[in-house]
């Protein structure tokens, strides 16, 4: 392994998948010798991990590229993830040094390297302060050249063999686990098929293995994550997809010793269930499952799993069941609140987050009035909130109808309201109840420890600090300001 020395900071926006893949990547570079330094801070190099959900997103992404190109002049500037994938030429002129897809992030060390090892022979390295381009221009570089180093679309993933796990944000009692990336859907809205590319993922033996690891080192929470968890394995389970080929060939040098059975078997509740098996003091807190994928019996069967905490995103995108089947959601509203009180039934204080696009092409008031209704009575943990953005190449950006700015926004804020309202209800059913927290840290404001529920709450309470990284089981007893109050017992 080639290594060099410096310092590096992330700067990373977008969905827990990203949150994932810069983890993984700060691990990777502190093993060839860079140590990470805060958000904002000088740096040798910096890595900027995009998201492209929105236009918001593809905004964000690009100042977050300026500003990293502006905190660090003579450093190395590298731009990863889906807005690098979706537009590469523009974040080169914007700034990068590096850009590259989400399928090549795992070549990002080789490559930071070599352009470090580059600036040196043309003695160009930051430490020698050599004057770098005010930025203002296009395409100007810093210390690599008049252009970027490009890695997209020449290694297309035929399988993903897991990046390794990775500390949630410094935590130290969770970990993340990524076992899957891409989507086959195709969402008329969404861009991520395109950038994310089909579903790969990780065989199941692999994730045990870095799930046992964790466990032993103590972890109390193991957090999977993926673009489309609920299409897990999906790739397995076709005779011609090269994920199948690929984990065969893994199988037949002794990488694995999964066998062709249990690959084709594979889905996301078998993965759980392995782990669930896994013995020690843990618990498994899985992302989102997508309605398109699952339904309610799928659902219902997550809840057998005692180690599973009982918390799930669930997009829903729209209450309207015409705006749903023109977005190409393959659930109807009734199926999705099936699905919420088939959870519900089984576990009354069941937490569910959920995303909610407004201002889809044609929505009507009564198509924006069901989705309100809906999260009124869904009584979500939380809801996220998307004005309709038009991407690229997507079915909708094609679509008459589109609603005004003015209008999307006016919804966006009745439904932000609406799904407060949701929470605080929610949040009200658990009141007086005790539930398992784990605690993460001291809140520095209040001096209390700050942690988990089991359901997904976050909730502050007295506690010494040698209760960080153990189960405390809590009562919930007050909500003001936003916080949830809670007492040991």
């Amino acid at each position: 392994m080639r290594k060099n020395t410096g310092t590096v900071a992330f700067y990373t926006l977008g969905c827990r998948v990203n949150q994932y893949d810069t983890e993984a990547l700060r691990e990777r570079l502190a093993e060839r010798g860079y140590v990470s330094v805060a958000d904002g801070a000088r740096a040798d190099v910096c890595v900027v991990n995009t998201c492209a959900v929105t236009g918001v997103a593809d905004r964000k992404s690009r100042q977050l590229i300026r500003r990293a190109r502006r905190m660090n002049p003579d450093g190395i500037v590298a731009v990863v993830g889906c807005y690098a994938r979706l537009k590469p030429e523009e974040v080169a002129d914007i700034g990068a040094d590096i850009v590259l897809g989400n399928e090549d992030e795992g070549r990002l060390p080789e490559l930071i390297i070599e352009a470090v090892e580059t600036m040196a022979s043309r003695s160009l390295s930051v430490s020698e302060g050599t004057e770098a381009c005010d930025g203002n221009e296009p395409g100007a570089r810093r210390g690599v050249g008049t252009e970027a180093t490009y890695a997209l679309g020449k290694s297309k993933p035929e399988f993903l063999d897991g990046a390794g796990t990775a500390r949630a944000m410094g935590s130290r009692t969770r970990a993340m686990i990524k076992v899957e990336d891409g989507c086959d859907k195709y969402c008329a809205f969404c861009v991520i098929p395109y950038v994310r590319g089909s579903v790969r993922s990780v065989d199941a033996d692999t994730v045990l293995d870095e799930a046992r690891r964790l466990v032993a080192a103590g972890c109390k929470e193991i957090v999977l994550t993926g673009i489309n968890m609920a299409l897990y394995g999906s790739d397995f389970r076709d005779p011609d997809s090269s994920s199948l080929r690929k984990a065969e060939k893994r199988i037949a040098c002794g990488a694995v010793s999964l066998n062709r059975k249990t690959l084709g078997n594979g889905d996301i509740d078998y993965l759980i269930g392995r782990i669930n098996d896994i013995k020690g003091d843990f618990r498994i807190r899985m992302g989102s499952l997508e309605p398109t994928v699952i339904d309610a019996a799928y659902a219902s069967r997550l809840l057998r799993f005692e180690k599973l905490c009982p918390a799930l995103h669930l997009p829903l995108q729209s209450g309207s069941d015409r705006v749903l089947k023109a977005m190409g959601r393959a659930y109807t509203r009734e199926s999705y609140m099936e699905m919420v009180e088939a959870l519900r039934n089984l576990n009354p204080h069941f937490g569910i987050s959920t995303d909610v696009i407004v201002g889809f092409p044609g929505e009507t008031c009564e198509d924006f009035a069901d989705s309100l209704s809906l999260v009124d009575k869904a009584a979500f943990l939380h809801v996220h909130v998307f004005p309709f953005s038009i991407r690229e190449g997507t079915k909708a950006a094609d679509m008459g109808g589109q609603i005004a700015p003015e209008m999307k926004s006016r919804r966006r804020d009745a439904l932000i309201a609406a799904g407060e309202v949701s929470a605080s209800c929610f949040i009200d059913r658990n009141l007086g109840k005790e539930r398992v927290v784990l605690p993460e840290a001291v809140d520095n404001g209040t001096g209390l420890l700050e942690g988990l529920t089991d359901n997904g709450l976050r909730v502050f309470f007295k506690g010494s600090e040698e209760l960080i990284g153990g189960f405390v089981k809590v009562r919930l007893c007050s909500y003001m300001d936003g916080r949830i109050g809670g007492v040991p017992v």
